[in-house]
Parts: C-alpha cells; structure tokens; sequence
C-alpha cells in the first residue's frame, strides 16, 4: 500500500509542451486517509535531476530513505493525478518533512 512521500517509478507518458512526462520517479502527496482507502487516483509531484532553482520546485538531496541516487527537484507546478496502473515500484520516501514542503508548495501555486 501507498504512504504519503512515498518516492515511486512513475509512467507519465509522452509529455506535450512542457509538461513532465515519460518514465521518472515522483513522490506520492495524496493524504494517507485518502490512501487507505485504496483509490484508484492518487496525486504526485514528478521529479527530475535537473536543478531550475524555481520557487515553485523543491530541491532533494538523495539519503538512506528516499532512494533517489541523484540530488533531485520534486516539481510541485507538475502537481498530477494519475491512475495507480501508471505506479510501478516504490523506491524510498521523503518523510515528512519534505512532504510538507511540497504540500505547502502545491499550497502556494494554488493560491490555496
């Protein structure tokens, strides 16, 4: 089952624009109420290794816990909903304090 910061591999098909896309990890922010209750949606925050320095990106040093073997930048302005088909392997978790810092990040490019 899934968890909140949950970092997984990740099929986002082919992108258009500049849209995140193909196969890349990301890290689960759906609620874990939410999660237990086994959706068939859940909510992430594509990565990728390529550090903008943008305010709407949270930068994550690999460690022990999350799995990533790169520094990595969650890119919360690509907030998705994706079927739970599309998760492939977990491969670590941010913990909480870096799920907070995405939520409030989504929070802010949301205006919420």
């Amino acid at each position: 089952m899934l968890t909140p910061g949950d970092v997984v591999e990740l099929d986002l098909g082919m992108p258009s624009g500049s849209e995140a896309g193909l196969r890349r990890p990301a890290v689960v922010i759906t609620a874990a109420r939410i999660l237990h209750g086994a959706p068939n949606v859940v909510q992430v925050v594509p990565l990728t290794r390529t550090i903008r320095e943008s305010g709407s990106e949270v930068v994550i040093a690999p460690d022990e816990h999350n799995g990533l073997d790169a520094v990595s930048a969650a890119q919360c302005q690509h907030i998705r909903s994706v079927a739970t088909t599309r998760v492939g392997t977990r491969i670590g978790n941010v913990g909480q304090l870096v799920l907070q810092q995405l939520r409030s990040t989504v929070a802010i490019i949301i205006d919420a």
